[in-house]
């Protein structure tokens, strides 16, 4: 979580290519065999995303299609200035140093992209008529090291955090409701906390951005 700008051995932003990349391409996959076995057994499959609520802060246009990679903005800088010179545009860049990347917007990212894929899956997965649901859960701030490249919030978390955070079972327990429980039997495209249906921000209920998303995995991952 948060980590400082890393391109993974794929060339992909590494929160974006661990939290999202990684799971699409193995959802991606395995797809067809879990098709197959929930058709010949006669049962539900489940694929439940673990998002996070940080998908509410990732960067205002959502996605970042142009800009996954760009950690100083200088490709989208150079899109707005095509015609520049070699010379004015080291001004341009010059003028403004601020860096794209930032560390937590990025992790939100990943995890709206979780809620996306999910969402997405789920329409594409009902659209072939596979006895398959897909979700996406919030498991919970949890007492883990996930807070380490944050050092501050990472201290504290040592120190209170098993008075103030989930343990790692609470943590784990959405997750394993929406794999797992009966009363979730045919609920599809939904995002869960607390063992219970949640509201996801209008971000991650645009189909359209889903459906951009999918194609644009898609074309990272073939």
């Amino acid at each position: 979580m948060a980590t400082p700008f890393t391109l993974s051995k794929d060339n992909i932003e590494l929160q974006f290519a661990t939290n999202h990349i990684g799971h699409f391409l193995l959802t991606n996959l395995l797809l067809e065999t879990m098709k197959k076995t929930a058709r010949e057994s006669n049962k539900e499959g489940r694929i439940v995303n673990v998002a996070s609520r940080r998908h509410r802060f990732s960067y205002h246009e959502g996605i970042r299609f142009d800009q996954i990679n760009d950690q100083l903005g200088l490709l989208s800088r150079r899109k707005a200035f095509p015609l520049a010179s070699s010379e004015t545009y080291g001004s341009i860049v010059g003028k403004s140093r601020e860096k794209v990347y930032n560390r937590l917007n990025a992790y939100g990212q990943s995890k709206l992209a979780n809620v996306l894929h999910a969402n997405e899956l789920a329409r594409r997965l009902k659209d072939d008529g596979a006895n398959i649901t897909a979700n996406s859960i919030h498991p919970g701030a949890i007492a883990t090291n996930l807070f380490r490249y944050i050092p501050l919030v990472g201290g504290l978390t040592n120190i209170f955090g098993k008075y103030v955070f989930k343990s790692v079972p609470q943590g784990a327990a959405t997750t394993c409701y929406a794999a797992l429980h009966p009363d979730v039997k045919g609920i599809t495209g939904e995002y869960f906390a607390d063992s219970k249906i949640a509201q996801a921000t209008s971000q991650a209920n645009d189909p359209e951005l889903a459906k951009k998303l999918w194609e644009f995995s898609f074309s990272l991952t073939n």
